[in-house]
């Protein structure tokens, strides 16, 4: 018996419409994925701009210390880290479609507007703080200042009413002898191209003569002294201050009886010599004592000597002071005719 088989091909014709709608399908669900992504990706700045936030508010808490703030500002930085620990999570596990993306991307938004906000109020806090401080720093300095300003004063004011250490104010040219010291032969001796239309201005040329005298070689060191070799091994700067802090609060008569033989002795002795002539000297007191015990190496007690010490001791002093500092010492003086 005789089989017979037959074999039937089915059309293999695709249908156009419902290719369409799968392709439509797979570029609907792309399109959803990005967006999906895009919403996650702004929570994800969102999410670490409030751990910025509540970072910058915990060490806003710190200084000044807020133990209340401190531990709000601290469990608000936990939550945001945990947030940011569950959006991790959450990309791994590849679920990140949890609501509507617009939804998600809206509240991203507005939650990191609220954590720049955030920002923006704790910078304007700690500016406020440090314009506080600034203040209270100005003020500090203002009374300090004021304080200085009238300790100044108060100085002046005792200086003032000490009066001058110059030597002619204890000894007045009035008081010698006019027939031992001529007054205007002296005047014309120091100044002698110098005409005073009044007698009582010939005081000035005697205090001239007192300040080059004792100013005479101020910018070297030791005045630039006959025998007065500083130590090798001491720097003139600090040697100079240990000077200014030995002599400042000691009377010069009593300093050079315990130092016949110091610096500031060879000083005095050597400006008394030359500023004190023997002439003037004999019409003060009558003789010469004085001057011949300067010049053995011993210190009168006369009130002119101390006078005449009180004065040389300062001017001994602004020198020291003068090379305690780095810079080089200069000194100047008025030309004539000025």
């Amino acid at each position: 018996m005789l089989s017979v088989c037959f074999c039937l091909q089915k059309n293999s014709k695709r249908d156009p419409k419902h290719e369409s709608e799968k392709r439509f399908d797979k570029d609907e669900a792309k399109l959803r994925n990005r967006d999906a992504m895009d919403a996650f990706v702004a929570k994800l700045f969102a999410t670490v701009s409030a751990v910025k936030a509540a970072y910058a508010e915990l060490q806003m808490a710190q200084f000044p210390y807020n133990g209340n703030a401190i531990q709000s500002a601290d469990e608000a930085v936990v939550c945001e880290l945990k947030a940011l620990s569950e959006l991790k999570q959450s990309f791994l596990k590849k679920h990140i479609n949890s609501s509507p993306p617009h939804i998600t991307m809206l509240l991203a938004e507005i939650q990191e507007q609220q954590g720049l906000t955030k920002m923006y109020e704790i910078t304007m806090k700690k500016m406020q703080c440090e314009i506080e401080a600034r203040e209270s720093e100005i003020s500090s300095l203002q009374i300090e200042l004021d304080e200085t300003t009238s300790n100044n004063k108060s100085l002046e004011t005792k200086l003032n009413s000490s009066g001058s250490f110059s030597v002619l104010d204890t000894v007045k040219p009035s008081d010698s002898n006019p027939e031992r010291f001529h007054h205007n032969a002296a005047v014309n001796a120091i100044e002698p191209e110098v005409i005073f239309p009044k007698p009582n201005q010939r005081c000035f040329a005697f205090e001239s003569f007192v300040c080059r005298e004792m100013f005479d070689g101020f910018n070297h060191f030791n005045f630039s002294l006959p025998n007065a070799s500083s130590r090798q091994s001491e720097n003139p700067r600090f040697l100079s201050i240990d000077r200014f802090k030995r002599l400042k609060s000691v009377n010069p008569i009593y300093f050079l009886k315990e130092n016949p033989h110091s610096s500031f002795g060879r000083f005095i002795r050597t400006k008394y010599l030359r500023l004190i002539h023997p002439k003037m000297e004999l019409s003060f007191s009558g003789n010469l004592n004085q001057r011949d015990l300067i010049s053995s190496g011993e210190y009168p007690e006369s009130a002119f000597f101390a006078a005449f010490a009180e004065m040389a001791k300062r001017v001994w002093l602004l020198q020291c002071l003068a090379f305690s500092f780095d810079r080089e010492v200069n000194i100047f003086q008025a030309a004539e005719e000025l």
